[in-house]
Parts: structure tokens; C-alpha cells; sequence
């Protein structure tokens, strides 16, 4: 039987930090060369990745109309993802 869980999946994102030590994450970077540019942040809070474990600063962004979440933590970033283990 397969089964399905969540892990965090590391990425690159282009982001800029402000004087006052904001940061706005700008565009994703996957690691096959794609690239999604970020058209909004919607909300950014601590939060529990609760999927994969861990927890960070949770970046609710809207990327080509859709709604994702970013997560920061320990100066990496990171989605949640599907992995199938046996």
C-alpha cells in the first residue's frame, strides 16, 4: 500500500528585505528552471506548517490567481508537498 505524506520541499525565492527587516518575497525559483512571480503577498504571520511539520513565518501569497503558501524558517524557504512512501 502506498501512502501519501507531506514534506517541506526547499526552493529558491527572490525576495527583498526592508530597512525596517520586512521581508517580501518576490518571485519562486524551482529547481527544474521554472519561475513563478509572486503578483501579491495576502498575509504573513508565524505560523505551524502543519503538513510537513516545522514551523516559520507563513507567507500566504497569490501567485497567477491562485492562492500558496510560503514558509520561512531558519533562513530557508520552503512549500509543502506530497511524497508517496511504500
Amino acid at each position: 500500500m502506498i501512502e501519501q505524506f507531506a514534506e517541506k520541499i526547499f526552493i529558491t525565492v527572490l525576495a527583498l528585505t526592508k530597512p525596517d527587516g520586512s521581508i517580501v518575497p518576490l518571485r519562486i525559483l524551482w529547481e527544474d528552471g521554472r519561475r513563478w512571480d509572486i503578483d501579491r503577498v495576502l498575509d504573513v504571520r508565524p505560523g505551524v506548517a502543519r503538513k510537513a511539520g516545522g514551523e516559520g513565518i507563513r507567507f500566504l501569497c497569490r501567485i497567477s490567481g491562485h492562492e500558496k503558501e510560503l514558509w520561512f524558517s531558519h533562513g530557508r524557504w520552503f512549500v509543502e508537498g506530497k511524497s508517496t512512501q511504500n
